[in-house]
């Protein structure tokens, strides 16, 4: 497989980038996101403003393959942190699709001035997500207890995970 190109969104993404939310949202296993929001909704939720927004992974023939977000984890004085959010195509997963959003995220939030990226709900048995963050110079700094319920009834801790740029 080739590298995907990491592009800005466009409109025109929006509904590939929808069907990977979709399907990331009703799987439960890592996200906080409530399902069956409104179209509106998980718009809000995922379409970012300067001095974040939203990237897509394409591949050569233009399917996307994964999406990212980045944005302030904070407000007024909190604002020199970055927070991302990554949702990766099934059928995409396995392929170095996260690893290329993450590296071109951390690298987007350091070249817009953040002082270092946060992510505040890493669910701990989503063992790829872990492994990757790590392996991208994350470390966890703290832990919510049973802070993720998945959809069997079973909790999970939620990771805080954070990285100095």
């Amino acid at each position: 497989m080739t590298d995907p190109r990491i592009r800005p969104f466009e409109d025109r993404d929006w509904p590939a980038v929808r069907a990977i939310i979709d399907h990331v949202v009703e799987s439960g296993t890592s996200y906080t996101y409530d399902s069956g929001l409104s179209d509106a909704a998980y718009r809000a939720l995922w379409i970012g403003a300067a001095p974040g927004g939203t990237v897509v992974a394409e591949d050569m023939d233009g399917t996307i393959l994964g999406t990212a977000k980045l944005s302030r984890n904070q407000h007024g004085p909190g604002s020199h942190i970055a927070n991302a959010s990554f949702m990766v195509a099934p059928e995409a997963r396995g392929r170095g699709v996260g690893r290329q959003l993450g590296e071109h995220i951390v690298a987007w939030a350091a070249a817009a001035g953040f002082r270092a990226m946060q992510f505040n709900a890493v669910v701990s048995d989503n063992h790829s997500a872990v492994a990757l963050w790590t392996s991208l110079g994350f470390a966890v700094i703290g832990t919510v207890p049973e802070g993720f319920r998945h959809r069997d009834g079973r909790f999970a801790d939620l990771l805080i995970m954070h990285r100095r740029l």
